[in-house]
């Protein structure tokens, strides 16, 4: 494997001064369920800028492709051990040594508001928004990711692989402002930091960066520097990504992926010096229409509950916060207090919520008490508490989530159960059974609240009823 992985990474190095080429459009239909969910809406004003966020798997997203529910899972259980992993040991060094070019990744395994949308069109279990790049700016559907640093996507002439996307490809050679990061750049110093890969330079003197995941994901290519359109007047000039000449894995036909993590490459940062280091959106359902705000002003204090944003040294660009306690029908369920002194990761791309084995096992006596009702079902993927009913018709006994300092979740139905066959429902919760011990508030519970970071004040914040 190792041969293989060298010769791949070598090609890429070699190809380095392959004359460019064009991938070619996709040119491909796209049916929506309405005019409304087609286009973006950017509102630029004084409380930031929105962006619409998309659910990838949503019936009227313009990147719908089916993806069984049980892909979806397996691909959720792949992301979870990557953040268990980084949090088990820590692969981030500043010696000169760890930077060796020799290194290959392993390549299996004011504000703004951005409309955010569902993932299922992109065939992915994530959102996204559409992002523009370039001069002149042209617009790429981005799948949001709180857990990852570097912003990346495809780019031509793809010199060694790009995964089927929806739309065109990045041009570099049509962008009059793109520029290519040189090695000694702090931007690639940085690299590693960043994806926990170390970074290699060209033949041309070119940085090249290497972000590979835990589900066998990947993207290998160069780092750039263009100009970030976020809306029609809102410009950022010198935005630091990864123009992806390898990538494979589950991306769906997302063009890239933009990274909101707690790191100097990660576009939050980027962004921060204009807008503040603050950001917030609202998940959508399938059926509804997300945001994702950028701006210090983007969000309305006085609408939310706060908890303390945490750090764990252990990785400190994911968001962490303290999960205190986990009521069912008004009732905490049977967990001692130190059971919950445990690190909690609040993560965009995680979909189900992961709860340390004895805090998953006392929910799950709770859970099931309140359902009774209900003929037991056979277990689906990771999901092991399910009933046999429909998603539309049962009634589920009330779930809240309590975080440090007051803040909580009062969760509805749909994000309490997910109906993973017609006529079987199951409990959206899984155990992380993982030495780290961690819990991982996943998107699903999060959906249709509004979630906002606020990095400069240490802040998280939730409100019920953020989607339209």
């Amino acid at each position: 494997m190792g041969l293989v992985l060298c010769v791949v990474f070598s090609y890429l190095l070699f190809l380095a001064t392959a004359p460019n080429s064009s991938f070619g459009d996709e040119g491909q239909d796209i049916k929506t369920c309405s005019h409304k969910l087609q286009e973006d809406l950017h509102h630029i004003n004084k409380s930031g800028i929105h962006l619409t966020l998309h659910k990838v798997h949503g019936p009227c997203s313009p990147l719908s492709a089916s993806q069984p529910l049980i892909n979806i899972l397996n691909h959720d259980e792949q992301r979870v051990r990557t953040l268990n992993s980084r949090l088990i040991k820590s692969t981030i060094t500043t010696t000169s040594s760890s930077k060796s070019q020799k290194s290959v990744p392993r390549l299996k395994p004011k504000s703004i508001n951005i409309p955010l949308k569902p993932g299922s069109a992109l065939n992915t279990g994530n959102y996204y928004i559409n992002m523009g790049l370039g001069t002149p700016s042209k617009s790429y559907p981005m799948i949001v990711d709180t857990g990852s640093s570097l912003t990346w996507l495809q780019c031509q002439p793809c010199q060694v692989y790009c995964h089927s996307q929806l739309g065109p490809i990045f041009a570099p050679t049509a962008s009059g402002t793109y520029k290519p990061v040189t090695c000694s750049a702090a931007e690639c110093t940085g690299l590693e930091a960043a994806t926990l890969n170390p970074s290699a330079c060209s033949k041309k003197n070119v940085c090249i960066y290497q972000a590979s995941y835990g589900d066998s994901s990947y993207s290998i290519g160069y780092l750039s520097s263009d100009v970030l359109s976020l809306g029609p007047s809102e410009n950022l000039n010198g935005f630091v990504y990864g123009c992806g000449q390898d990538n494979d894995g589950l991306f769906g036909k997302a063009a890239g992926l933009i990274g909101l993590s707690r790191n100097k490459l990660s576009m939050l940062t980027q962004v921060s010096s204009k807008y503040g280091n603050v950001f917030s959106y609202c998940l959508p359902t399938s059926a509804s229409t997300g945001t994702l705000s950028i701006g210090k002003t983007s969000y309305d204090p006085t609408n939310y509950k706060f908890t303390p944003m945490l750090t764990d040294p252990r990785d400190s660009t994911l968001y962490f916060l303290r999960l205190t306690a986990i009521t069912v029908s008004g009732y905490p369920i049977a967990v001692a207090a130190d059971k919950y002194q445990t690190s909690t990761i609040i993560d965009s791309g995680t979909v189900i919520t992961r709860l340390p084995a004895s805090i998953y096992a006392a929910l799950k006596v709770a859970f099931a008490k309140g359902m009774s009702k209900y003929p037991t079902a056979p277990a689906f993927s990771i999901l092991d508490t399910c009933f046999k009913a429909s998603s539309a018709g049962i009634v589920v006994p009330p779930v809240s989530v309590v975080f440090s300092g007051g803040a909580d979740m009062k969760l509805s139905a749909q994000n309490v159960v997910i109906e993973v066959e017609t006529g079987t429902t199951c409990l959206a919760f899984a155990g992380n059974d993982d030495d780290t011990g961690v819990a991982i508030i996943g998107n699903l519970q999060q959906e249709t609240f509004k979630v906002a970071y606020d990095v400069t004040n240490s802040k998280i914040g939730f409100a019920a009823g953020g989607c339209t």
